[in-house]
């Protein structure tokens, strides 16, 4: 049976308790009804785990002191024996040393915006483990407060092929159309199985990104989200946020500014992913 990896950054950092333990069975459970094996990630004691109990989930759902990991991280986590919940970037790195070559999250991190003159934008390390590290992510695209134009350019620059999994626009996490279109459209599992199998065959580098539109019954159109966004932006300028600090604060903001709107939307689209990432791998298997 195929597995699909999860992370558990949503579970240590995205949810407060209980419902982040509720969410995490949750997905296990879709991915198991859909006929594949389900695989959430993390680090238990400085043991990286591909496959995590439900204990160890548990315990990375209720414990204080979960650090957030990135690839960056795992050298560290690892040589002091810590627990750490896994990003989109060291979610993918530990899939694949696993032999896992699926991966169902929310949305990827990308180019961050600045309203700075002169200043470089942030760059995920989502998009450059992507870019070379072999697994297919399923999402719902980027998350809406990044800038999306040049995240899809930073995607095509390092020859990672982006699939509209029924539709020809890139989602933007909440709302279903960005504006921006996406490589190609695929109505079918099989569909993103066979160009899979095309890119193993040629041994070309880097992940495949599926990109899932939110249930549109969950969904936030562009127009109500954006002005929100904005607003968060400003706010976190005015706070003088940078680097790993600003998405966790903008998410937080947006949820304030949303009321549960957000939170429902966010649910929906991962439980959504889960249901396309254990089709493919039906598909694949």
């Amino acid at each position: 049976m195929t597995r699909v990896a999860l992370e558990s950054t949503v579970i240590s950092h995205g949810l407060p308790y209980p419902d982040n333990l509720k969410l995490a069975r949750e997905m296990e459970e879709i991915i198991r009804r859909h006929g594949a094996e389900p695989a959430t990630v993390g680090v238990i004691g400085g043991e990286l785990i591909a496959g995590l109990s439900e204990e160890q989930i548990e315990r990375l759902a209720t414990a204080a002191d979960v650090r957030k990991v990135s690839r960056r991280d795992l050298p560290v986590v690892v040589a002091r024996k810590l627990d750490g919940a896994t990003t989109v970037a060291a979610t993918i790195w530990i899939a694949q040393r696993a032999g896992i070559e699926l991966f169902a999250t929310g949305g990827i991190g990308g180019v961050h915006r600045s309203s700075t003159p002169g200043m470089s934008a942030d760059v995920s390390a989502d998009l450059q483990e992507l870019a070379q590290t072999p697994v297919i992510v399923v999402c719902a695209g980027a998350k809406a407060l990044l800038d999306l134009p040049a995240t899809l350019e930073y995607l095509e620059t390092h020859g990672v092929t982006v699939i509209g999994y029924g539709t020809e626009a890139f989602p933007a996490f909440y709302s279903r159309d960005s504006g921006l279109p996406v490589d190609l459209r695929c109505d079918s599992p099989q569909e993103v199985a066979e160009i899979w199998r095309a890119k193993r065959s040629l041994d070309l580098a880097g992940g495949l990104l599926v990109a899932v539109p939110v249930p549109e019954e969950d969904e936030i159109p562009s127009a109500a989200i954006e002005p929100l966004i904005e607003r968060a932006l400003a706010d976190s300028e005015a706070a003088g946020l940078r680097s790993a600090e600003v998405t966790p604060y903008l998410l937080r903001r947006i949820a304030e500014l949303t009321g549960d709107r957000s939170l429902r939307a966010n649910l929906a689209l991962l439980r959504n992913n889960a249901r396309v990432a254990a089709a493919i791998a039906a598909a694949l298997s």
